[in-house]
């Protein structure tokens, strides 16, 4: 069996691959342009993807392939209808980031809400040493403890994330955009209320018709000026121009995001244009990546490979 990892480099370079190295050959391509594509793919039983767009152009020369498996949850970059008529099948992975997702989501916010970022510079530039008093209350911030964090998307990360806030004592409420009915231990609201109710609210939702630009001027408008808002949801679901533009109008306090609608970051990108930076964290889209995510998720696709080739 040949298995061909095409963009190698989006999982790290610290993961253990022995286990795919017990069941074949394992070529592993750092980066994969479509133009590379069906020289590479053309002897390989198997493909391990995440971004690289798989269809006619880019396998048609694949004559052995056999299965195609997607590192990641979505599966956009796969042309489904010609897979099915090359009786090509596929695979996906969810579930291996819950942890991950929901321990960086704390990350971000306490960041911002115990303004880390400035206390870190005031020791950092000296300005703790021989100051008047122990302590410094330039930055004020609050308890967790009896705010409302609000929920929107309350799937495997959303429910953990809930879980979590509720064992520091926020009151949490959540809204489905779906429509879906509400879940059992949950208390779901209607989106109105999600918004102006809520001091912390947080993104876990998918990207699709329900939830792409759901966030944007008039969302946050209805608000509070003292609300921090997290996306580690699909960045499309925010409209960052309206969020650059309410974070300068001091319509939120801030905001704190680990996706982005263009990544890498576009150059024109309006939240490049907050003035006060302290009002905005932006991570590269990393929350899913801790070591134990990365190679959990190796793990299930090894399983799903095994699996596969086990039941032909």
């Amino acid at each position: 069996m040949k298995i061909v990892f095409l963009d190698a480099k989006t999982l790290g370079d610290d993961i253990d691959l022995t286990g795919f190295e017990q069941m074949g050959e394992v070529v592993k391509y750092p980066f994969t342009t479509a133009e590379e594509a069906p020289d590479r793919v053309k002897d390989a039983d198997v493909l391990i993807v995440n971004k690289v767009l798989i269809n006619r152009q880019t396998i048609s020369s694949a004559g052995n392939l056999k299965l195609v498996c997607v590192t990641a949850t979505g599966t956009n970059n796969l042309d489904k209808d010609y897979l099915a008529e090359r009786g090509i099948e596929w695979r996906n992975v969810a579930g291996y980031s819950t942890e991950s997702v929901a321990q960086h989501t704390f990350a971000i916010l306490f960041y911002l809400m115990e303004n880390l970022r400035y206390y870190d510079d005031y020791v950092r530039d000296g300005r703790y040493v021989n100051d008047r008093i122990f302590t410094h209350f330039a930055r004020t911030f609050h308890e967790l403890q009896g705010m409302t964090w609000g929920i929107l998307g309350l799937g495997a990360i959303g429910r953990r994330v809930a879980d979590i806030a509720g064992m520091f004592g926020a009151r949490v409420i959540y809204y489905s955009a779906s429509g879906a009915p509400a879940q059992e231990g949950y208390h779901q609201v209607d989106f109105d209320t999600l918004l102006s109710e809520s001091d912390i609210l947080s993104i876990h939702a998918p990207l699709n018709e329900y939830t792409e630009g759901i966030m944007d001027a008039e969302a946050f408008r209805k608000m509070k000026s003292s609300a921090i808002l997290l996306n580690l949801g699909r960045g499309p679901i925010i409209n960052e121009a309206d969020l650059a533009a309410a974070l300068n109008a001091g319509e939120l306090k801030a905001a704190g995001l680990d996706v982005l609608c263009s990544e890498p970051m576009a150059k024109d990108n309006p939240l490049l244009d907050v003035h006060d930076k302290d009002r905005l964290l932006i991570t590269p889209h990393i929350a899913w990546a801790t070591v134990e995510a990365r190679q959990r998720l190796m793990k299930i696709i090894e399983g799903q490979i095994r699996e596969f080739f086990g039941s032909k």
